[in-house]
């Protein structure tokens, strides 16, 4: 039997019956209502804002990029660094000249930050305006909680229960590109990465039955959409606690069978499930993208260990060899750490020698930055911000100079692409190869959506 609760169809239906309730209110208002959706953060928030919206949309709302315009505000915030947040605060405490301006505008917050109590206790202590807070694990009753702000005298709502969190099925999607379709595969982590709030506030690794997955990719393909973006916090987890035996390979392997010119990715990888299967599959499978997001965090292996990241820098390396053996011209992307509690200038030096062993494609390098309530929060930290902001900028340059490397490795050759939006000026479009490569392109519009095979310059 599944380990994995489910929210119920007669509660599903019972938030279906408020949605229909506001979408009633709404129609009969003198002026369509609009809402402003702000989302931070990964792929996973970009996901669940656009069931916001699939929500908001049938409760009769329009949208807006304007704040000052919106009758209601959702903000779908972060917690994974400290600038996200304060990027959050920041912009929320801006807001209180919109909800001036606008008589009776709604203010909203949701997500990952907001499941934080000691967060949770700073916005209702220095921002009394907001109206509603509600966790992740809360997202499906968005309907019942928007439905008691709106109501008069209700003061403000706060929704953030410590639970693992429940799947839930059939929530409306309101996708905001015409290309791409995200598709959670599962929420939560069960890791516990020493520095890493992510299991606090998504709760624990639960999966979507198979058949849910393949179900939403053949829709989302059907409909025209030419990316299938799978989700999860560790994709490599994927089918723990289900009771069919299907893991994430065997997703690849049933969506590269559905008929249509698309192409699959996903994120994000954990070194230490990775293996041999999920490489050999990649390889096998044309319509998978030939590239794969696997954060190392630090070359050393005490940090490793301190970090609680389950593997070695040798183990991570071999990773990378046997996904090169089999796909010669696959992408290795990465996360890493800088100034992680305790790191020493020697072990920065395995990072650096271990950065340009892999010689990866591209890397998103960040400064450490404590999250209450993890372990790493309690560690000794020795060294300094200037200390580490050296570091920094010394991988970065690194970096920058493989990056170089690789990108020129490319110009001359053909590749095939997929356009996804316009580009920053007129007449300029943006493109992905098929190894997550970004490409530039002159065309119009109408190619937007279109796979095509591009030069490159």
């Amino acid at each position: 039997m599944s380990q994995i609760k489910e929210v119920t169809q007669a509660e599903l239906d019972r938030q279906n019956e408020i949605i229909q309730r506001l979408a009633k209110h709404n129609a009969g208002l003198p002026v369509n209502p609009l809402a402003f959706v702000d989302t931070y953060g990964c792929q996973q928030n970009e996901s669940d804002s656009e069931k916001l919206r699939g929500m908001l949309s049938q409760m009769g709302y329009g949208f807006t990029q304007s704040e000052f315009e919106a009758d209601l505000i959702v903000i779908n915030t972060c917690a994974v660094r400290e600038h996200a947040e304060l990027r959050v605060l920041g912009n929320v405490g801006a807001l209180s000249h919109a909800k001036r301006a606008k008589k009776g505008q709604k203010l909203v917050l949701c997500g990952c930050m907001v499941q934080q109590a000691h967060r949770v206790e700073k916005l209702k202590k220095s921002y009394p305006y907001v109206d509603l807070i509600f966790g992740p694990h809360e997202l499906w009753r968005f309907p019942e909680l928007l439905e008691k702000t709106l109501s008069p005298h209700k003061g403000k709502i706060i929704e953030t229960r410590q639970i693992d969190g429940e799947l839930v099925e059939g929530l409306p999607v309101y996708r905001t590109s015409g290309v791409r379709a995200w598709i959670t595969v599962m929420n939560g982590c069960n890791n516990f990465c020493s520095y890493c709030v992510v299991p606090y506030v998504r709760g624990r690794e639960r999966s979507r039955s198979p058949e849910a997955v393949i179900k939403e990719a053949r829709q989302a393909i059907e409909a025209g959409y030419k990316e299938i973006y799978l989700l999860g916090q560790n994709v490599n987890s994927y089918g723990k606690g289900l009771d069919k035996a299907a893991d994430f390979s065997y997703l690849l392997r049933e969506i590269n069978n559905i008929d249509g010119e698309f192409i699959i990715r996903f994120m994000t990888s954990h070194p230490k499930d990775a293996s041999d299967r999920l490489f050999e599959t990649m390889a096998e499978c044309q319509k998978v993208e030939r590239h794969i997001h696997l954060p190392f965090q630090s070359g050393n292996d005490r940090i490793l260990k301190e970090m609680n990241r389950g593997y070695t820098s040798d183990y991570y390396y071999r990773l990378t060899e046997k996904a090169r053996s089999l796909m010669p011209d696959i992408a290795i992307t990465s996360d890493v750490i800088v100034g992680f509690p305790t790191e020493t200038d020697e072990e920065f030096e395995d990072t650096l020698r271990l950065v340009e062993k892999v010689g990866f494609d591209m890397l998103f390098t960040f400064i450490y930055s404590p999250r209450v309530g993890t372990s790493a929060a309690a560690m000794p930290d020795p060294f300094s911000r200037e200390d580490k902001q050296k570091r920094f900028d010394r991988l970065l340059e690194l970096q920058n100079r493989l990056s170089q490397v690789s990108q020129a490795a490319h110009i001359g050759r053909t590749h095939r692409i997929l356009i996804d939006g316009e580009g920053d000026t007129e007449g300029r479009l943006t493109a992905r190869t098929s190894c997550g490569r970004l490409v530039h392109i002159e065309g119009g519009k109408e190619l937007i959506g279109t796979f095509q095979d591009a030069l490159i310059t």
